[in-house]
């Protein structure tokens, strides 16, 4: 049973991260569940629509909606599936990539805007040795 400090540490910075995930993601011009399966193909490679459904956790249909979505836009492209004749794969496009790292750089240019204008040299080195704990508990 976690220390009622431990507790409320966990809380305060929970309700802070849930405030700054929506307010970066203020800046995407790609609607969220589009950019991760963009996001999940750049980083697991090719998939299927299925295989993109469960690593997403939506349901088959959704994600059909999705892939054909992402596809009209040229952002993915399909191919048959090498051995199964009956699935497909999904692949990132060239421009899917671009729009990718776009959507990534206006988050990142966001945050990296605010850090400067809101924190002083003292805070950002305190943000800058929190991030790491941060990657520790997510890693645990």
């Amino acid at each position: 049973m976690p220390t009622s400090e431990a507790a409320a540490i966990a809380a305060e910075l929970r309700t802070a991260m849930g405030k700054l995930t929506r307010r970066v993601r203020h800046e995407d011009r790609i609607p969220l569940g589009q950019v991760a399966v963009l996001g999940a193909l750049d980083r697991d490679g090719t998939m299927t629509t299925s295989d993109l459904a469960a690593d997403q956790r939506v349901r088959p249909q959704s994600m059909a909606r999705t892939v054909g979505l992402l596809i009209e836009q040229n952002l993915i492209t399909r191919r048959a599936h090498p051995t199964d004749g009956r699935k497909s794969l999904v692949e990132l496009s060239d421009a899917g990539r671009a729009a990718l790292e776009a959507e990534r750089g206006r988050r990142a240019g966001w945050l990296a805007q605010a850090i400067e204008a809101e924190l002083t040299d003292e805070e950002r080195t305190l943000l800058a040795r929190s991030a790491a704990l941060l990657e520790r508990l997510a890693t645990r």
